[in-house]
């Protein structure tokens, strides 16, 4: 429960910066906002922090990214939120196959404390 109004909160403060938030583009595509939860063991809590921010510095440059932010639990320093907003599904599905996106799920592997929690979301119209 208390994840969902935390999506919710995320994807609205999102939606006050993205002109025109899940407004139909040329060719019909809708954006997209993608949700992950990464919880890591803590004493991987550092280095996966640092691993977290190089992966948004990269996927901020990747085509179709029109925002990217990687959050930190206030209480648990192991968990993060990464949020991310796409100009539409091809374009975060081209992300997912480049070497920066794989390398960073390969390296964050063994510190995982559990699978990626990851949520694919279209505003409602």
């Amino acid at each position: 429960m208390f994840r969902a109004k935390y999506i919710l909160a995320l994807v609205a403060l999102l939606s006050v910066t993205i002109p025109q938030p899940g407004v139909a583009q040329a060719g019909g595509a809708k954006q997209l906002f993608v949700v992950t939860y990464v919880d890591v063991f803590p004493n991987f809590a550092a280095e996966s922090a640092r691993q977290l921010q190089q992966f948004a510095e990269d996927s901020r440059k990747d085509p179709g990214c029109v925002r990217f932010e990687v959050m930190r639990d206030v209480e648990r320093s192991n968990h993060f939120t990464i949020v991310e907003a796409w100009q539409d599904r091809k374009a975060y599905e081209a992300h997912l196959g480049l070497a920066h996106t794989k390398n960073f799920r390969d390296k964050i592997q063994a510190g995982l404390g559990s699978p990626f929690d990851e949520r694919l979301y279209y505003m409602l119209q």
